[in-house]
């Protein structure tokens, strides 16, 4: 069943348009993301079609008593309540019926043959039970403890928290509301990378349809079975998670620049004969048919460029030695009484590309911090190598001056270098004509962030430390930063929870606890690997009870049972193959009738629309029996290797 259309959707700002013909379908069940670079509107077309802004353009339809819920960018809650109280309120009805039962428990208990109080008890517990009354409170502590809030901060005034903390609350009590459609505008800020693991897991299972809007493209990989990616000219829709999307996108854009450049031989090949042959008596109707040809010939337009974006290379101006970094039975903090982590231990050589991750407020950046001599460690040393200068990129900007333009910004820094070769330096990061004599104060995140970058770029270093480079960059400027790094002949150390960004840079990952730090050879997905691997040795090394000795004919009757077992098993792994190919299957076709639905002519023709929709719906109904059957059959699998 579509839940949500938008057609043909145009918003402008001052009559000029920010974007035009925008189109989205939203299906049940559907995990479509949302991207395209920052700027394009895609929080404003969200805006848009649940009705805070208006459209000049287009129409957006929803599906008779759709429920939806919407989480802005940076949002909070703002309450006076306590945490667990304004989790309790999305139950409120449940609390109502509890309390009803109740008072229908203390009735029957003065009049117990009274019918009319069994019967009216019997329906309402029922209900009460099906609706989870039974079990929410244990689902409001499993997603507060999911967010990082504990048993020891329920009690807490929500007004005193943090506005990441009001944030991470904000998304707690939307999912716990269990909408038909749940609208997230970047759900992944303020989480650190367990919470966003968890996070991701409670997401896969949500019983509605998402619509994800985020720059972080292992939480889209993850999550999302397509993508919508949003331009200034309207939409495209990729069937696939975020990578799938990049490989089509790339081969769409292929197909397209050949066929524009076949056609355009063409073209020139007609052109040409025609002009040698159209005054020739004897060729003269060949050129004019070949005229004719050429004027109601469609004229394929001429594939896009690539967007403007940041584009710049890291050079150092000189090698280090082998030894970069030895942090030796380091401690982190400001208190000796209350340590935030440690012993920390790193050795980081020439070329290495070191991740540092751990949890919030474990002590990451105070380690960088620490390492550069900024704040003291409270044990333990570090030890830079020989011939290693080192370049510090800070998430909190710190290095920037307010009361400086950009120019000067960068200018002061190097006062020899020619104001033109500045500002060509300051283009090649998106700051272009007048913008380079804007106020570092009146910059957005994304506009500091990309001017640490460009200082950062200019010092020449060989070792780089980097807390925190992705915040505030958009998915293509990440990219454009991945590819930099990735081709830096020197060293870099950085502290980031973009677990993408990890995966495509990191070849070295250091996990810090409270406990101290721990080394992985690899980057986030080789950790997570490695880590499932300890975590299976731990369980089976775990101290067991003794199992009581069998005799010979328990024994063989243990072997028969142990057989059939593994029969059962091996038919049930069949079953659940062949259940997700037929899975697999019916999205592709879902997916070719809703690109069929986006046609241009098929959104003017009401009776096509009703065959497609029908269509759509059998589809639908067979591939979630066939989730139920795949479901039940991996219930029953685990159930056995249990």
């Amino acid at each position: 069943m579509i839940l949500l259309q938008a057609q043909h959707i145009t918003k402008e700002f001052n009559a000029v348009p920010v974007f035009t013909n925008a189109n989205l379908i939203v299906q049940d069940h559907d995990r479509i993301g949302l991207v395209g670079p920052n700027g394009v509107g895609k929080s404003t077309l969200i805006k848009t079609i649940i009705g805070q802004e208006q459209p000049d353009g287009g129409t957006i339809t929803f599906a008779n008593d759709l429920t939806w819920g919407y989480l802005a960018q940076d949002s909070g809650l703002d309450t006076n309540r306590t945490i667990y109280d304004e989790m309790l309120t999305v139950f409120s009805d449940l609390r109502k019926m509890a309390a009803q039962i109740r008072d229908l428990e203390k009735q029957m208990g003065a009049d117990p043959t009274n019918q009319d109080l069994l019967s009216a008890y019997d329906q309402l517990s029922h209900r009460f039970t099906e609706q989870n009354g039974y079990g929410y409170e244990a689902e409001i502590r499993s997603v507060l403890t999911g967010f990082k809030f504990g048993s020891d901060v329920w009690d807490k005034p929500i007004a005193t928290l943090s506005g990441g903390e009001k944030s991470r609350l904000a998304l707690a009590k939307l999912l716990l509301e269990k909408r038909q459609l749940l609208i997230l505008d970047e759900p992944t800020n303020h989480l650190d990378i367990d919470t966003l693991t968890w996070l991701e897991g409670y997401l896969r299972s949500y019983p509605g349809a998402l619509l994800l809007v985020s720059h972080d493209q292992y939480f889209l990989d993850k999550l999302t079975t397509q993508i919508v990616e949003l331009r200034a000219d309207g939409t495209t829709a990729y069937t696939g998670n975020y990578s799938k999307y990049l490989q089509e996108r790339e081969a769409r854009s292929e197909q397209a620049r050949k066929a524009y450049e076949h056609q355009q031989a063409e073209i020139a090949k007609l052109e040409d004969y025609i002009q040698k042959n159209i005054v020739r008596a004897s060729t003269t109707k060949m050129a004019q048919s070949r005229r004719k040809k050429l004027e109601k010939m469609v004229r394929l337009p001429k594939p896009a460029g690539a967007e403007k974006t940041i584009r710049f290379r890291f050079t150092p101006d000189r090698t280090s030695g082998h030894d970069v970094l030895r942090v030796t039975n380091a401690t982190v903090g400001y208190d000796p009484a209350q340590p935030m982590a440690g012993p920390i231990n790193i050795n980081v050589d020439k070329g290495d590309r070191a991740a540092i991750i751990g949890p919030n407020g474990v002590g990451k950046s105070t380690l960088l911090k620490s390492i550069l001599g900024k704040i003291p460690f409270l044990k333990g040393t570090a030890l830079f190598g020989t011939g290693v200068t080192v370049g510090y990129y800070d998430q909190e900007q710190m290095i920037l001056h307010n009361e400086k333009t950009v120019l000067n910004e960068v200018w002061d820094d190097h006062p020899t270098m020619a104001e033109k070769d500045i500002r060509s330096v300051l283009g090649s990061f998106l700051f272009r004509g007048d913008d380079v004599l804007k106020y570092v104060a009146d910059l957005s995140g994304g506009e500091k962030a990309r001017l640490s970058l460009v200082k950062l770029a200019l010092d020449h270093d060989n070792f780089l430390i980097l807390d925190e480079p992705t915040n505030h960059l958009d998915i293509e400027s990440k990219e454009v930063l991945e590819n930099a790094l990735q081709d830096f002949a020197g060293t870099i150390l950085f502290v980031s929870h973009d677990r993408y960004f990890i995966n495509a840079l990191a070849n070295h990952t250091y996990v810090i606890a409270p406990e101290g730090s721990s080394h992985y050879l690899g980057n986030y997905d080789y950790y997570i690997a490695k880590k499932a691997e300890e975590d299976a040795l731990a369980a089976e090394q775990a101290p067991v009870e003794a199992a009581p000795v069998e005799d010979k004919g328990e024994a063989q009757q243990s072997f028969e049972e142990t057989k059939a077992a593994q029969r059962e098993q091996r038919k049930l792994e069949r079953e659940v193959a062949s259940l997700e190919s037929e899975i697999d299957h019916l999205s592709k076709q879902e997916t070719k009738v809703q690109e069929a639905m986006a046609a241009p002519d098929v959104l003017q023709d009401y009776k096509k629309m009703q065959e497609l929709q029908t269509q759509l719906t059998a589809l639908q109904q067979k591939r979630h029996t066939a989730e139920n059957d795949w479901a039940d059959k991996l219930t029953a699998l685990d159930e056995d290797q249990d």
